[in-house]
């Protein structure tokens, strides 16, 4: 499978990406889970090249959930020291691929040194275009939704907003994602069958595809076999086949 089986003008405008299996990827192999953390950076490398070389505008990769923050403290610090590592490491890959790095989440909950390193790199490709890679890291999209209520409720209440003009388009504004398109296409790699709290909202209309491929294991012949997967789905958005021909 290559780059010419895929047709590009029916690519999906926002992808975005559940990255799992890491864990049992290591275990697998005989490694503790961090093993798994470190090499599952390579597929992250190998599948944003990819998008960029495609013609993706956005990918949204779930890198942190919130609920990983219950995870064993060593594993934790493990993951905040490869993110640091990798912003460090890529930041010649962003610049080279012409990608602008986005971050959602509760980012304030991220250890100060992580924060300065992926603020730093969404300053110094802020200008890029081909490509909108979004972090979500310390991410619950039921946290953003919640978010989202209080500050709209607190502006119908400072008559900012009203009642009545509240819609799709306002419930938007005031997410993290705002200035996101929706997803199109939702990856899970790893055999589970889970949204787990990532871009609620945002996937109401994405096709979802999922994959055993363990993340590691996650190469650019199982991203195109998403896409192809994808173009030959009928989207219909709630008309009949007849309407959208």
């Amino acid at each position: 499978m290559n780059l010419d089986t895929i047709d590009k003008t029916n690519l999906p405008r926002h992808l975005a990406i559940i990255m799992d299996g890491n864990g049992r990827w290591a275990k697998q192999q005989g490694f503790l889970r961090a093993f798994g953390h470190e090499n599952g950076t390579k597929s992250v490398k190998e599948t944003i090249e990819s998008c960029a070389k495609i013609g993706i505008e956005y990918l949204t990769l779930y890198a942190f959930s919130t609920e990983n923050w219950n995870r064993p403290k060593l594993e934790i610090e493990t993951l905040m020291k490869i993110l640091i590592n990798s912003l460090k490491k890529e930041l010649s890959t962003l610049q080279k691929n012409d990608i602008k790095l986005n971050a959602i989440g509760n980012l304030e909950k991220l250890p100060k040194s992580a924060q300065k390193e992926l603020l730093d790199v969404i300053e110094k490709t802020k200008n890029n275009t081909r490509l909108t890679l979004t972090l979500a890291l310390s991410y619950s999209s039921r946290e953003e939704l919640i978010n989202a209520v209080r500050i709209i409720s607190n502006k119908v209440k400072n008559n900012i907003i009203s009642i009545d003009t509240i819609d799709d388009s306002i419930i938007n504004e005031h997410l993290y994602t705002q200035n996101l398109p929706d997803v199109d296409l939702l990856i899970r790699t790893s055999g589970e069958h889970r949204i787990s709290n990532f871009l609620l909202w945002q996937i109401a209309y994405a096709e979802l595809y999922f994959t055993n491929v363990l993340w590691p294991d996650f190469k650019e012949k199982d991203l195109y076999e998403a896409i192809i997967s994808y173009q030959k789905r009928e989207r219909r958005f709630g008309k009949t086949s007849e309407q959208i021909k």
